[in-house]
């Protein structure tokens, strides 16, 4: 059974320690054969006065977002055409890739791409998966889509996955996975 104890500067919050807890716990199970109920996770607090690196008292460093919460907003402010908040959830460079190899670095991009293939389209969210490497939060987001084709046809339960990756707080880049085009090719 993995004991895991951390010791933290007073100030996080209970939302930051559980997040801290998952993903220690998540840590833990991927390099030992336990079930997850068996890995224990203990913190304490300990006052900044009672602190010191480098000779010097510190106070708690900041809390990096949820990523999977980013993905949501993202994708919901997306659907809903909020292009200038969209836009500001992206990093300088950022990049997506969309079937067929279709590089894009803007959202402008992305909307002129879209027009021609169908009126618009809606996901349904089934999961999010995240992973850290490094600074990069890696986030994939599996689910369907539904919408309508462009001669007004409804379609739905075309499977999706979004891979994205974020560094401080921005998207960098996304790639795009779905049978969109098999499901048209038979319909």
């Amino acid at each position: 059974m993995p004991v895991i104890t951390v010791d933290l500067i007073a100030g996080y919050d209970a939302t930051a320690k559980g997040r801290l807890g998952r993903a220690l716990t998540d840590a833990a199970l991927s390099v030992v054969a336990a079930p997850p109920e068996a890995v224990i996770v203990m913190m304490t607090d300990h006052p900044p006065e009672a602190y010191m690196r480098g000779g010097e008292h510190r106070q708690p460093g900041a809390t990096r977002p949820d990523p999977k919460a980013m993905v949501h907003t993202y994708l919901t402010t997306m659907e809903a055409r909020d292009l200038a908040a969209a836009k500001a959830m992206l990093a300088p460079g950022f990049t997506m890739t969309f079937p067929g190899g279709v590089t894009m670095t803007s959202l402008a991009e992305l909307i002129a791409w879209s027009k021609p293939r169908y009126r618009f389209v809606r996901k349904t969210y089934e999961r999010y998966d995240a992973t850290q490497d490094g600074a990069t939060a890696i986030v994939y987001c599996f689910g369907t889509l539904s919408g309508e084709w462009l001669d007004g046809t409804a379609f739905s339960g075309i499977r999706f996955i979004d891979r994205f990756e974020i560094v401080d707080g921005r998207f960098t880049r996304q790639d795009v996975w779905n049978d969109m085009a098999e499901t048209k090719a038979n319909a």
